[in-house]
């Protein structure tokens, strides 16, 4: 999944936590998005009935969580950690596991971040960047 359309990406996450209910074989990156949904009770519903949310919109502007961006955004973040990108993202990360003493804590403030970082890139039409990602991520306690 390189490129994914958002119906694809949506899809992926739904196959993948069927898969993980019904214990079907699950690639590594399945096996991962699983383990994230399975981290977020909240979101169960969402996957177990795909019918009424799959094409749904979510307007944060009415207060709406995308629990498929939300999740997405959990890949990236897994991704960057395993291979430490951008560099020092690693240790941010284990500075504010252990201040918050909650690793899924740890993760939405490094979610929040990418959030802010991806948002700001896709205003002013660049590339996300790196340095401002990692000085939020300092920012965070």
């Amino acid at each position: 999944m390189f490129n994914p359309s958002r119906d694809e990406a949506r899809r992926f996450l739904i196959d993948a936590w069927s898969k993980h209910q019904t214990q079907r074989p699950l690639s590594a990156l399945e096996s991962i998005a699983a383990g994230l949904i399975a981290m977020h009770p909240e979101y169960h519903a969402t996957f177990e009935h795909p019918d009424r949310h799959a094409g749904r919109d979510y307007s944060p502007e009415t207060g709406d969580i995308n629990p498929f961006l939300h999740l997405s955004l959990h890949l990236a973040v897994a991704e960057q950690l395993a291979i430490d990108q951008p560099p020092g993202i690693r240790a941010q990360f284990e500075r504010l596991r252990a201040a918050r003493g909650d690793e899924h804590a740890a993760l939405h403030a490094v979610l929040e971040c990418l959030g802010e970082v991806i948002w700001s890139a896709q205003r002013q039409r660049t590339s996300p960047d790196a340095a401002i990602y990692l000085a939020c991520l300092e920012r965070q306690r």
